[in-house]
């Protein structure tokens, strides 16, 4: 399943919604990981943490498409946690936990759980197909930050996750991958980066992946 096919399958759904901020993620890849190219992990399995701040976001079930109707999801933070025991895209299917900010109310944390499980369309609809089993839903303190080239995300007890953009030819230029088969952010160019630090604990899966690849950008999702 590539950009393409992911792009029809989520223009089967009208909700109205839409979140767009800051991404980045980490795996136990070596740089660049062979997944945004659809080939096998480098070390047969693929173990990543993804993380989204939504700097603006709303979501609303009457069909209006203003941001200032329905649920607002400005200034929240989520994260996933994906194990893929093979190749992402021809199996065995992805294990996945998926973990949203304590400071989204219970309305606000329904919608951001509807809109990453893929039940209201968009690119998340199409990536839950590559998904078998979902360890856990937590509501969860997060710790976000950028910094220039950096990124980094801590969730106590579980994750923390650092990491920094590599340096390019031209140092005025970030180091990009311009044509993914498949990226998390379909639309935008990937900056390559490594890890400084990648190390999680929960739902039976721990890893260190520190010094492995890692990749971030602007987002913008909706149906």
């Amino acid at each position: 399943m590539n950009n393409e096919e992911v792009a029809m399958i989520s223009n089967n759904n009208q909700s109205q919604w839409k979140i767009e901020g800051d991404y980045f993620e980490g795996c136990s890849c070596k740089t660049i990981c062979p997944c945004v190219f659809m080939l096998d992990p480098n070390e047969g399995e693929c173990k990543a943490a993804l993380a989204w701040h939504i700097e603006k976001g709303y979501y609303n079930n009457e069909g209006l498409t203003s941001p200032t109707n329905g649920v607002s999801l400005d200034n929240l933070n989520a994260a996933a946690m994906l194990y893929a025991p093979g190749n992402m895209f021809t199996g065995p299917k992805m294990k996945a936990a998926f973990y949203f900010d304590e400071k989204a109310n219970d309305e606000q944390t329904e919608v951001l759980t509807k809109i990453f499980s893929g039940q209201v369309g968009g690119f998340f609809s199409a990536a839950a197909n590559l998904v078998g089993e979902v360890l856990g839903i937590k509501s969860v303190p997060m710790e976000f930050a950028i910094e220039g080239k950096r990124r980094k995300i801590s969730i106590p007890s579980s994750l923390e996750l650092e990491l920094e953009a590599l340096k390019g030819g031209d140092e005025n230029k970030d180091p990009t991958i311009n044509n993914p088969s498949f990226w998390l952010v379909p639309g935008y160019e990937p900056v390559i980066a490594r890890t400084n630090i990648h190390t999680y604990k929960d739902h039976g899966l721990e890893w260190d992946n520190a010094g492995k690849n890692a990749y971030y950008s602007r987002f913008t999702y909706h149906p």
